[in-house]
């Protein structure tokens, strides 16, 4: 597989015709659809997940560069949302156009910095085995390993790259802060502490998913969607760079729905499915913006573990040009993947799109963008392929402007939210709407 868009779009449909076809197949054992009659006891979930944006992997929203050459060991921190006794890591090489091969992974409590819990450090393993090769826009999932993962905790996981191994798949904008070594460092997956991953970076490179063991009332919820459901922030109105302090605080709106679901005892996992920069119908104007929403539905959702719901959030993006996207194809893009996302039998819940009156981005690049919004907007509202309507713009709009967000949830660049508007977001979710497992 080529990083060409027509390949990304023929493996999504492909991918979405398999699930179809396993899901009306499948007898009353079938694994994580609702309405399924019996279940195991133990089943997984996805806990984590950062979609995989791109392979150029030069700098990160911080602007930092990123020195990928070869014979050097990552530590990719991630922040799971579910706990459980035993995890499966997903290896990504989805965008690049070479093997990959891995020499050796573990999996470690994280501590501080690129500092790890050595008692809790654990070898990954890949049908059996401490190394594989992943062929170009290939993925795998490790074998189970015994590893006790806490919600909110962060876990370390520690991959080695030998030989030369360049442009990585990443997940452009993680919010996190990972580490790595110097090119030609070798093998340090079982150091822990931490100390010869000199270099940090807040995309996040090679892990796509973690998975836990749960019990079989446990499902997960995917938000699919742009820079919005990915949590970035800016730092001024221009939209770049990134808000220094934004890393590291688990504040997207993913995650805050997240605890609003802890606290009401509901068995959802969120996972996380934006990519900054992202279109609903049109592949990134820069690689690290992705594939279009259309096209990578099947990898980003339909792959996840235990999916019983998605939050779709995506458009505004298609908008941004003083052209953009017209109306008919966008609604066209939004029934086509809605309608294959409910024939895998999943729950889709629509969101609204949100207003950009003010900002850079609404003022001099897209200034036409609103009344194509609006419209877009009143066919969410009333329309029935969805399965329901979160109406986000209603939720963060200005009341005295609603073309704009409110003062009180606008970041510096009035396109994104800040915090406190990311909170509304998530306070703006039904929670009695997503729908969970269906079997006892």
């Amino acid at each position: 597989m080529t990083n060409d868009p027509n390949s990304i779009r023929g493996r999504a449909v492909l991918l979405t015709a398999l699930a179809v076809f396993a899901t009306a197949t499948a007898g009353p054992a079938a694994a994580d659809g609702p309405g399924v009659a019996e279940c195991p006891a133990t089943h997984w979930v996805g806990s984590w997940a950062a979609s995989p944006s791109d392979a150029l992997e030069a700098i990160d929203p911080a602007l930092q560069p990123i020195l990928s050459v070869g014979e050097q060991s990552y530590r990719i921190v991630v922040t799971p949302h579910r706990g459980g006794g035993q995890v499966r890591i997903r290896l990504t090489n989805r965008f690049r156009s070479l093997p990959l091969t891995v020499g050796h992974a573990t999996i470690a409590d994280r501590a501080t910095g690129a500092e790890v819990d050595a008692a809790s450090m654990r070898a990954i393993t890949f049908a059996g085995q401490a190394g594989i090769t992943l062929a170009p826009g290939a993925e795998i999932l490790s074998d189970p390993v015994e590893f006790a993962a806490t919600a909110w905790a962060p876990i370390a996981v520690s991959v080695y790259l030998p030989g030369t191994a360049p442009l990585l798949t990443e997940h452009f904008n993680g919010n996190a802060t990972s580490y790595y070594t110097a090119p030609g460092a070798g093998d340090s997956t079982g150091d822990s502490a931490g100390t010869a991953y000199a270099f940090s970076t807040t995309a996040v490179p090679l892990v796509s998913t973690v998975d836990v063991s749960a019990s079989s009332d446990v499902s997960a919820v995917v938000a699919l969607g742009d820079s919005i459901t990915d949590g970035y922030v800016s730092a001024n109105y221009l939209g770049i760079p990134q808000n220094p302090a934004l890393p590291d605080t688990n504040a997207r709106y993913p995650d805050f729905l997240q605890h609003r679901l802890d606290a009401a005892g509901i068995p959802l996992a969120v996972l996380n499915a934006g990519i900054s920069g992202n279109a609903l119908d049109d592949d990134g104007v820069l690689p690290m913006f992705g594939p279009s929403a259309v096209s990578r539905a099947a990898g980003d959702v339909l792959d996840q573990s235990g999916v019983t719901d998605v939050i779709l959030l995506e458009g505004i993006n298609d908008l941004d040009s003083p052209v953009g996207a017209d109306y008919d194809r966008l609604i066209g893009a939004y029934t086509d993947v809605i309608t294959r996302l409910k024939a895998a039998g999943l729950r889709v819940h629509l969101g609204t799109l949100m207003p950009a009156g003010g900002s850079f981005i609404g003022s001099a690049i897209a200034p036409r963008q609103n009344p194509i919004r609006l419209r877009i907007n009143d066919w969410i509202r009333t329309q029935h392929l969805s399965d329901t309507v979160i109406d986000f713009a209603a939720a963060v709009q200005d009341p005295a402007d609603p073309n704009a967000l409110d003062p009180r949830f606008a970041g510096p660049d009035k396109l994104h939210p800040n915090l406190t508007g990311y909170q509304a977001m998530a306070d703006a979710i039904d929670l009695s709407t997503l729908g969970g497992r269906t079997c006892g």
